[in-house]
């Protein structure tokens, strides 16, 4: 059985995921193979808080090159969740 912390990885800091932060839209770097269900229980398990919904996307590798040489990052999966009105925040983000 996974734990939560086993389907959440870590938190995404870019500047368009600290945008959402003001509506109350936080973004997580998560399992391949975690489904919307499971990533909404990790993270209220993990941070207490309420989910009100999980969009999901799979985001695939970037082409890198190293001189002659030609290889591929890892492909993710990104999870955005979205907390409901009367949820408290995540302490994680607040200090960003």
């Amino acid at each position: 059985m996974k734990t939560p912390y086993d389907i959440v990885l870590k938190p995404v800091i870019s500047e368009t995921s600290m945008m959402g932060i003001g509506e109350r839209k936080y973004t997580f770097k998560v399992d391949k193979r975690a489904n919307k269900t499971e990533v909404k229980d990790a993270i209220e398990a993990i941070f207490g808080v309420t989910v009100e919904k999980v969009n999901t996307m799979n985001v695939n590798g970037k082409l890198k090159r190293q001189g002659r040489f030609v290889g591929r990052t890892s492909s993710w999966k990104k999870a955005i969740v979205t907390l409901t009105a009367d949820s408290k925040e995540i302490e994680f983000f607040e200090g960003m």
